[in-house]
């Protein structure tokens, strides 16, 4: 990978591996792990909404592929 738009960490802190990338967040969410399917939908949810927000954000942007930008 040469580098990306944006890094998205999920709550792994110092022991998440290093990406080359322009942007970086780090989404806190608890670890699924063992836990039982009623608990893991929630964070599902959660990591669904987000994922939907940042698209919007990005595919807002002037300059990103697909938008409209100088048209006229």
């Amino acid at each position: 990978m040469q580098a990306a738009d944006v890094v998205i960490t999920m709550g792994c802190g110092d022991a998440c591996p290093i990406y080359p990338g322009k942007r970086y967040l780090d989404w806190d969410l608890p670890d699924p792990a063992g836990l039982a399917l009623e608990a893991v939908r929630p964070i599902r949810d959660d990591i669904s909404r987000r994922v939907r927000q940042l698209l919007a954000e990005l595919t807002a942007a002037p300059g990103w592929p697909g938008t409209m930008t100088g048209a006229g």
